[in-house]
């Protein structure tokens, strides 16, 4: 994209953010925390700053007493808005990496302390001994068997976030370093610890994507596997078994390709998936590649955000391109 062209996505995000901050998915669709945290990241990358703060002050809102959000929210319904109201460790902790993006930008964030120790106190309570976290916790206070590489390899990264965030503020919480340590050493070293879902890119790039991996490890998981799910020409598959590419899983792995320092690679791929964005600046969620569909048919926010993030990746636009690799 061009500068115009990202500021013209932006724009396209700012558009579907409703006016309590709350940012769905698409015009007029639900809503869930993981990808509202990435579609304000999205404006704030574009300039929209303000726009980004009433994100996060829709999340502090939202935010539930024993410091949790649901998995799935009507925003604008009467009521709280809550479709789904189980717990998602992953996207508890996903609200750290949005405010590290967003400190990084120059913008003070301190004030949602509170919130980011609520969010991150949730975390813990769900972390199996001082390795994985299980996934999820239901309304009824269970929590899930399954722990799952995608979630705890993006919470390594949150919770890695948070630890800076805390000591940026001048509250340091070393035990979130700890904790997050010990979730990458599970990840690299008792891989049975995790249900597999080999299926899905997200488990083979999120490792490198969020540092769990690195160096000469990095490179040989995404050797690995990219001939099952890159699609020259057209992007990323979002798993094997269909013949769908996806805006969201291309562009995080060009950020990992970033990360890898395979720049080359993720300039190449992120051309490819240029096709899902609308001149408009709103980028399609998806192509079926073998009949030209788009699916769904919808335009998401949090596609259009992981689209303004790459594209700071990989030209350095504002002092948070790098957020990814720090």
């Amino acid at each position: 994209m061009t500068p115009t062209e990202a500021h013209q996505t932006g724009k396209w995000i700012a558009s579907v953010q409703l006016s309590t901050g709350a940012i769905p998915w698409f015009d007029g669709g639900h809503l869930d925390p993981w990808d509202h945290v990435q579609a304000a990241m999205g404006l704030a990358t574009a300039g929209f700053v303000d726009e980004a703060v009433a994100a996060y002050d829709w999340l502090r809102h939202a935010q539930r007493p024993d410091g949790s959000w649901g998995r799935k929210y009507w925003p604008g319904a009467d009521d709280d808005g809550v479709e789904e109201p189980e717990t998602d460790a992953n996207y508890c902790a996903y609200v750290a990496t949005g405010l590290f993006h967003l400190e990084l930008l120059g913008v003070d964030a301190s004030r949602f302390l509170p919130m980011l120790e609520r969010a991150v106190d949730v975390v813990l309570e769900l972390q199996v001994g001082n390795g994985p976290v299980a996934w999820a916790r239901g309304v009824d206070g269970k929590v899930a068997g399954e722990c799952l590489v995608t979630g705890n390899s993006s919470i390594v990264f949150s919770l890695r976030c948070a630890a800076r965030l805390a000591e940026t503020w001048g509250h340091p919480r070393p035990h979130w370093r700890h904790a997050a340590d010990g979730i990458a050493a599970a990840l690299v070293d008792r891989p049975e610890l995790f249900t597999p879902k080999p299926r899905f890119s997200m488990d083979w790039y999120y490792p490198v994507m969020t540092g769990v991996l690195d160096g000469e490890a990095a490179a040989a998981r995404l050797d690995e596997r990219w001939d099952e799910f890159v699609v020259p020409g057209f992007g990323t598959r979002c798993v094997t078994v269909n013949p769908w590419v996806t805006g969201g899983e291309t562009l995080e792995l060009v950020l990992a390709l970033v990360r890898a320092g395979r720049t080359a690679a993720a300039e190449s791929l992120y051309a490819d998936i240029g096709h899902l964005r609308d001149p408009d600046g709103a980028w399609w969620t998806g192509l079926v590649y073998n009949d030209g569909k788009r699916w769904p048919v919808e335009q998401s926010t949090w596609t259009a955000g992981t689209a303004l993030l790459a594209h700071d990746a990989l030209t350095g636009a504002t002092p948070a391109a790098g957020f990814m690799g720090r």
